[in-house]
């Protein structure tokens, strides 16, 4: 294994892992840490954790014991991979797990770039942007687990931790890789472990992924990763790898538990024609709602692949967490997904659609999956995934990710046999 890849939730490890494959490395999603070594032919390893909102403790320590294990593969780079939105409250997780992937690794001049220009996610003067608004006019800023109220990412990350953060800005960036690399000594003459790397297009990336040839560690979102397999193929270490898919047959189901304006125009767009069971907050937590019910209502609506979906507005989300407690809340509706999406593949669906970063961690922890092949990709950052070479697919998407049709096309492109 070349490249070895932490990331913090399972719909980002697999936007990455789209990348890795799309740039023609031969990568591997592992659900968790792995119990045993990766086969020989893997070139690219994305350990998926889920610790985007856990505990910083626990979140370091399992990003820790992922590296150990990539590290025992012969990794000679590693990528911390987390949301393009930079998805983290004031007291981490980002900063605490970059601060000690830093010191276990020896590493300097650490890039910081949760850029994706494909999904409108830029970075200026370092200030991040979702499409033509800052990140804090998104909808981010209404987020129910991690907020974002500032823009400034130098300013939020320094929050999470005691090491420097200082800016390669835009002019250096547009001169390209060797003005990049020499901003990146530059920065780090000056005390600043961290840099916060502006970029305005896929061109930006590909130029930042040159200039991190000889880094040990790189943070980011994974369009930062675009740059990278190239670095690798100039030394004659991979070729250029071409993914194909096999079509799943069988029922098809979407489950979504994100509260994201793009994801709830997606569950309204789809519903239209689908039949839907909302999971209401009073409901489950009153235990009108439970999981057996859920898989009674799947069976009867399984031929029309059916929407299971918890994304309400903001305000009712907020209503329900200051009723309920936010943790407790998190954790039963997690819960519940995970129990259904094992009920689901027991009553014989062959292919599960997910939205949202801890829905989609939920649901692969259900499926009881230890890792997944990486197929074509079905909108920008949203590959097709199936489960240890079994006839099951999924498609895991981060809440703002896709168009209004997505789960649609998803589960026929799930079907569909290509490239």
């Amino acid at each position: 294994m070349l490249l070895g890849c932490i990331g913090d939730d399972f719909t980002g490890s697999s936007d990455l892992a789209n990348t890795l494959v799309k740039g023609g490395m031969a990568t591997t999603q592992y659900c968790g840490i792995p119990s045993q070594d990766a086969h020989p032919d893997v070139e690219a390893g994305v350990v998926a954790l889920k610790t985007r909102s856990v505990p910083v403790g626990d979140a370091v320590a399992q990003s820790l014991q992922a590296l150990a294990w990539l590290q025992k593969q012969g990794c000679r780079q590693f990528f911390f991979k987390y949301c393009s939105t930079f998805d983290s409250t004031k007291a981490g997780n980002i900063g605490p797990v970059a601060e000690a992937l830093i010191e276990a690794l020896g590493a300097k001049r650490v890039i910081v770039c949760p850029a994706f220009p494909g999904a409108g996610r830029t970075i200026y003067q370092g200030h991040l942007f979702v499409g033509d608004r800052l990140l804090n006019e998104s909808g981010m800023e209404a987020h129910p687990l991690t907020p974002m109220t500032d823009p400034d990412i130098r300013r939020w990350l320094q929050h999470q931790t005691g090491l420097s953060v200082g800016l390669v800005a835009f002019p250096d960036v547009r001169r390209g890789a060797e003005a990049i690399a020499e901003a990146l000594r530059r920065q780090n003459a000056a005390g600043h472990a961290l840099a916060v790397v502006d970029a305005l297009q896929d061109e930006d990336l590909f130029a930042i992924g040159r200039a991190a040839a000889d880094l040990p560690l790189i943070t980011g979102g994974s369009g930062v990763a675009l740059g990278l397999p190239e670095n690798f193929r100039r030394q004659g270490l991979i070729g250029n790898r071409i993914v194909t898919w096999e079509g799943i047959e069988g029922p098809g189901a979407v489950f979504s538990g994100s509260c994201s304006r793009a994801t709830r125009g997606q569950v309204a767009h789809y519903r239209r024609d689908h039949p839907a069971l909302e999971i209401n907050a009073d409901a489950l937590m009153a235990g009108e709602m439970t999981v057996a019910k859920a898989a009674g209502w799947l069976i009867e609506n399984l031929a029309a692949e059916p929407l299971v979906f918890s994304s309400a507005e903001p305000e009712a989300v907020g209503r329900a967490q200051e009723k309920y407690g936010l943790d407790v809340l998190a954790h039963k509706i997690e819960a519940f997904f995970a129990e259904l999406a094992a009920e689901s593949r027991r009553l014989g669906v062959g292919r599960l659609v997910s939205a949202g970063g801890e829905t989609s961690g939920a649901v692969v922890q259900g499926l009881a999956c230890e890792a997944l092949q990486v197929g074509p990709e079905i909108d920008p950052g949203v590959p097709m995934l199936r489960v240890g070479g079994q006839d099951f697919g999924l498609a895991l998407k981060s809440g703002n990710f896709g168009g209004e049709d997505f789960f649609t096309k998803a589960l026929r492109m799930l079907e569909r046999a290509g490239q």
